[in-house]
């Protein structure tokens, strides 16, 4: 049985003596808490993964995503796919391409809610590119916290820390200041949840 409570408040430590190690960071943190994970829970890990591979962002990835037994898998990939099919149409509509052109539309989501549209539509409207894309990235930031508001010491707030991880490291490459910057207030989310939580369950 996997020991959430110890995972979770073990991150923050270690992750400090890393910061400093940039490309490779995401890579390294993965395997301590692989280590630390059931088979089961080491699978759930795999299908996230999958994600930041893009051969497999197709609509059959989606269709499993979003029909998921694991709650944050099916909230977090109804985001993505939103967000990402919302990148594109803008895309096509700046280029001048047909519409819907890329974009990864299930059959049943016509008609779906994406909450966070009108946030999106102004950041990628924003005339700077390293501005859209840490705007973008601090939409997904964001999704992240709403998802897992009222978790605990589970394995969605896990897999909430490693999307985060995984923006910080894609940002440790892209912008170092900003990548480093990222990975400061990971800790410091972590640390006060974690305490505040904690505190909440032994009151």
């Amino acid at each position: 049985m996997n020991n959430y409570e110890y995972i979770i408040a073990s991150l923050p430590v270690l992750r400090l003596d890393d910061l400093k190690a940039g490309r490779g960071l995401a890579e390294k943190l993965l395997g301590e808490i692989r280590s630390q994970l059931s088979e089961r829970d080491n699978a759930l890990l795999d299908f996230l993964l999958l994600s930041y591979d893009p051969d497999q962002l197709n609509a059959d990835f989606y269709k499993r995503a979003l029909a998921h037994r694991n709650r944050y898998v099916r909230e977090w990939f109804a985001f993505d796919l939103d967000l990402r099919n919302a990148t594109v149409d803008y895309l096509n509509e700046s280029l001048g391409r047909e519409k819907g052109q890329d974009q990864i539309l299930l059959e049943g989501r016509e008609e779906a809610e994406f909450p966070e549209r009108a946030k999106a539509e102004t950041v990628l409207h924003g005339d700077d590119i390293l501005d859209r894309e840490r705007g973008l990235d601090e939409l997904r930031w964001q999704k992240i916290d709403e998802i897992n508001l009222m978790e605990y010491f589970n394995m969605e707030v896990i897999l909430g820390f490693i999307c985060k991880l995984k923006i910080i490291d894609r940002w440790l490459q892209l912008d170092p200041e900003s990548g480093r910057a990222m990975f400061r207030k990971l800790v410091e989310d972590i640390r006060s949840t974690y305490d505040n939580k904690k505190q909440n369950i032994t009151i």
